[in-house]
C-alpha cells in the first residue's frame, strides 16, 4: 500500500494539563495544533473539546464551535468528532457536538471497558488545576460504558446524517461487536476499524496481539471488506504504528494517545508526532494520504459547512473566535 492515512488525535480526555505543557485545551490552541498537524501530513483530525479555563473535558457544542470552523477554514482535513467524550459523560453529552456539527466521521467505541490511567498520578509532581488529581486517581474505578443499546443509539442517530465511523476496538470482543452490528444492518461494508493497544483495561501492547487482532478481523469480516488503523498508548506508540504500517495498516498518533516523541522526551506538539510518522512511513516507501485520498479510501461524503447547525450556538460563539 503506497498511501497511508495518518489520523491525529489532538487532545483527548484522559491526559490532564499537568502532564504536559504541550497538551492543548484552549480552543485557539486546539485549532492551532490541529492545523499544524494537518499541514504536517495528518489527513484525519480526531477532536475532543476541553473547558478553556481549566482543561476539563467537555461535550459542550459551543466550545467545539470555537475551534472547528477555524480548522475547516485553514485545512481540508477530515474532521472526526468523538462520541467517546470522557468516561465521566453520559451518552447524551457525548453525542451533543456530533449531532450539532454533523461531521463526515465520528469515533465510536465498540464496547464497554475498564478505562484506567491512575498509575500516572504518581509521576505528577504538581497539579495545575484542582480537578485533575481526583480525576486521574479516580480512574481506578472508571468503567467506560458503551452497551449494545448505546452503540445502536449512536449509529441510528448519526448514520442518517451521512456520518461514517472510526470504530474503536480496545479488545478482540469489540471486533465481534462490529460483526453483530453488521448482521443487524447498522454498519455498512467498507467500515474503518481502529485497533487500540496499551490502555489499562484493554488489550495489551504486545506485537503478538496486533497479529491476533488483525487475524480475527480478517476471519470475521474478510480481508478486503474493511480498512484498518492502529494506535498504541504511551511508549508503545511509535513501535506499534511502525509494525502496523509494515502490515498494511493506516496509523493514528497524537497527544491524546501519547505525550512523548521519544523515550523520556515529551513531544512539543501534535505536529511533531505527525512529522516523525511521515519520516517512518517514507523509509518504507509509503506516502501520507491526502484528506481527499482518505475520503475516497473510506467512502466519506466530504466536508460539511464550517458553521454548526444550531444558530443559537453560532451566534453566541462567533465573536469569541481568535
Amino acid at each position: 500500500m503506497a498511501k497511508v492515512i495518518i489520523s491525529c488525535a489532538v487532545t483527548g480526555s484522559a491526559h490532564v494539563p499537568s502532564m504536559s505543557d504541550a497538551l492543548p485545551y484552549r480552543p485557539e490552541d486546539i485549532a492551532q495544533q490541529a492545523i499544524a498537524a494537518a499541514k504536517a501530513g495528518a489527513a484525519i483530525l480526531h477532536l475532543h473539546a476541553r473547558d478553556p479555563e481549566d482543561g476539563r473535558p467537555t461535550g459542550d457544542p459551543s466550545i467545539y464551535q470555537r475551534f472547528i470552523p477555524i480548522i475547516q477554514e485553514a485545512t481540508d482535513a477530515v474532521i472526526n468528532i468523538t462520541t467517546g467524550g470522557a468516561v465521566t459523560m453520559s451518552v447524551q453529552e457525548r453525542l451533543a457536538a456530533a449531532t450539532v456539527f454533523r461531521p463526515e466521521m465520528c469515533s465510536l467505541n465498540m464496547g464497554s471497558i475498564n478505562f484506567a490511567f491512575f498509575p500516572a498520578a504518581s509521576r505528577i509532581a504538581s497539579w495545575k488545576f484542582p480537578w485533575e488529581r481526583a480525576y486521574v486517581e479516580g480512574s481506578e474505578d472508571f468503567v467506560f460504558k458503551n452497551s449494545f443499546r448505546d452503540i445502536g443509539h449512536i449509529l441510528q442517530t448519526l448514520r442518517p446524517l451521512g456520518t461514517r465511523f472510526e470504530l474503536e476496538c480496545y479488545d478482540v470482543g469489540h471486533l465481534y461487536n462490529i460483526a453483530h452490528f453488521l448482521d443487524r444492518g447498522l454498519l455498512d461494508p467498507g467500515f474503518f476499524v481502529q485497533m487500540i493497544f496499551g490502555i489499562l483495561g484493554g488489550i495489551g501492547a504486545d506485537l503478538d496481539n496486533l497479529m491476533f487482532m488483525k487475524q480475527a478481523a480478517d476471519r470475521l469480516f474478510g480481508k478486503d471488506q474493511f480498512s484498518w488503523s492502529v494506535l498504541a498508548a504511551g511508549r508503545h506508540q511509535m513501535p506499534f504504528i511502525t509494525q502496523a504500517a509494515l502490515m498494511g495498516a493506516h496509523v493514528r498518533v497524537g497527544l491524546e494517545d501519547s505525550l512523548f516523541i521519544a523515550k523520556g522526551a515529551l513531544a512539543t506538539s501534535n505536529a511533531q508526532q505527525v512529522e516523525k510518522t511521515v519520516r517512518i512511513l517514507s523509509e518504507m516507501g509509503h506516502e501520507p494520504a491526502t484528506a481527499d485520498e482518505a475520503r475516497a479510501l473510506l467512502g466519506l461524503r466530504g466536508p460539511a459547512s464550517p458553521t454548526c447547525d444550531d444558530p443559537a450556538i453560532d451566534r453566541r460563539t462567533r465573536m469569541r473566535r481568535p
